[in-house]
Order: C-alpha cells, then sequence, then structure tokens
C-alpha cells in the first residue's frame, strides 16, 4: 500500500480518536521479547471483534436459524483460542453455512446483518493470518488474560433500547479505530513481513470502524455527536492512563 494511501485511510481515523498512541507504548511494543503477547493478544482481538459483531447480529437483526448458524460459524475459532482444541490450520476456509435472514420490520436490520457478516469474514481471515505469523515466528498460541480496554468501554454502554444497541455500535468503531491508528504506528518497528501484514489490514479496518459508526448514525435517527464524544474521552483516558498489563490495546505501560 503505497504512503499516500495509507495518509487518506488514517486522516480520517487520527480525526475521529481523541488521542495519538502514545510513544512509551510503542517503545514497549518495539522490543523483540513482546513480539510474542502482541501476535497472540492481536490473534484475540480479531475473534472477539468477529463475537461481537455476530452478537449484534444475533441480538437486533438475523431469525434465529441464522443465528445458529452463525454460533457454527465461530465455534471451531473459539474452541481452539479458549479451550485449546483442534489444529489451527484446520481453520483455513471455514466459512458462513447459511444465508442470512433478517427478523422482523427494523428498517436497518438487512443492512447490519450485510456489513457485519463482512466484518466477521474478514476478523476470521485476519485471525488465520496472525496465527501464519506466528507460526513462521516459532511463537506457540498460549491463553492470555484480556486486557481492560473493550470491558472499560463497554461499561458505559445505556442499559436500554436503542440506545444500548447505538452505544455498542460506537464503542466498535472506537475499537477498530484504535486497531487501524496502532497497526499502522506499530508497522516501522516490527520484522518486515509482520510489517507488511499490519499495512495490509489498514484498508479493512478503517472501513470496519466507519461501517460501525454509519450504522450507530442511521439506527439512532438523532444527533449523536455527544455520545460519539463522550466514548472519546472514555477511549483516550483507558489510551492514556497508566496500565500494568502490556496488550494490543493497552495504556501507558508502568515499567521502563
Amino acid at each position: 500500500m503505497l504512503s499516500a494511501e495509507i495518509s487518506q485511510l488514517l486522516g480520517p481515523v487520527q480525526q475521529f480518536l481523541q488521542c495519538d498512541t502514545p510513544a512509551q507504548w510503542l517503545n514497549m511494543a518495539a522490543r523483540p521479547e513482546h513480539l510474542a503477547v502482541l501476535l497472540q493478544d492481536h490473534m484475540i482481538c480479531e475473534l472477539k471483534a468477529a463475537q461481537s459483531a455476530m452478537y449484534l447480529i444475533r441480538r437486533y437483526a438475523a431469525d434465529e436459524q441464522s443465528g445458529d448458524a452463525l454460533l457454527q460459524w465461530l465455534k471451531p475459532y473459539e474452541d481452539f483460542t479458549y479451550r485449546q482444541q483442534g489444529d489451527w490450520q484446520a481453520l483455513a476456509g471455514l466459512s458462513l453455512k447459511k444465508s442470512m435472514l433478517a427478523k422482523g420490520s427494523s428498517p436497518h436490520a438487512q443492512e447490519l446483518i450485510d456489513k457485519m457478516v463482512l466484518l466477521i469474514k474478514e476478523e476470521l481471515h485476519h485471525f488465520y493470518q496472525v496465527l501464519e505469523v506466528m507460526a513462521k515466528h516459532g511463537i506457540q498460541y498460549e491463553k492470555i488474560s484480556s486486557s481492560r480496554y473493550a470491558k472499560g468501554l463497554l461499561r458505559h454502554v445505556r442499559t436500554y433500547e436503542p440506545a444500548a444497541m447505538v452505544d455498542k455500535l460506537i464503542c466498535g468503531a472506537y475499537i477498530e479505530a484504535r486497531s487501524c491508528e496502532r497497526f499502522a504506528k506499530l508497522a516501522p518497528s516490527l520484522p518486515g513481513d509482520i510489517a507488511e501484514f499490519y499495512i495490509s489490514l489498514l484498508r479493512s479496518e478503517a472501513r470496519h470502524y466507519q461501517d460501525y459508526l454509519t450504522l450507530a448514525t442511521e439506527i439512532a435517527a438523532e444527533d449523536i455527536s455527544a455520545r460519539i464524544a463522550f466514548f472519546g474521552q472514555v477511549e483516550a483516558e483507558l489510551i492514556l492512563s497508566p496500565d500494568s498489563d502490556f496488550k494490543f490495546h493497552s495504556g501507558v505501560p508502568v515499567t521502563a
């Protein structure tokens, strides 16, 4: 991807985020001894992104049979990640076996299904690509704890609909935007093949954040700029505050 295209992709992302990734985190992430946890957490983040999109489809848009098909699609990935069952190479080429049917009369159900199914496909493909990179670098997958990041955002989601749905979509936008920003910032400090891989992810990550934001705006049917700004402040605080647990979305490292 050419530098001009990268700059064009990152411009809206950087305007959306309320802070840049701190230099202290980038310095920590660039250390060779942290490559394993960086890739392991990245892999898990790809699965969690797919799971979040699946939840939105099942909760708000698809009929029961479609929801069950989504569960079956993600199960082998979840078995490998959380239960350490199966061979990761067997995950290649797994696909959704059923067309998604919208439930009810929601005017946004089909659009949500279309955008989120594409997102799931891409996230699961990225999940497999991270495993390929890990294998190339001799890194075995090990279960690791989750970072505070996503939970720190989602704890502020409102508890009534459609506000809850709108807030979840806004959170999704920030997670995807931050991932995009960090892939770009990290690339120059990583081994060449990983740098190329991370740059290759920018286009889809930038589109994912925009898809989330578009859906949130359309479903709310009102001005949500204040809500977007609120979650931007929460997200920036998570990124800029001290964090003892180094992960892909962690805050400022507390150790040198």
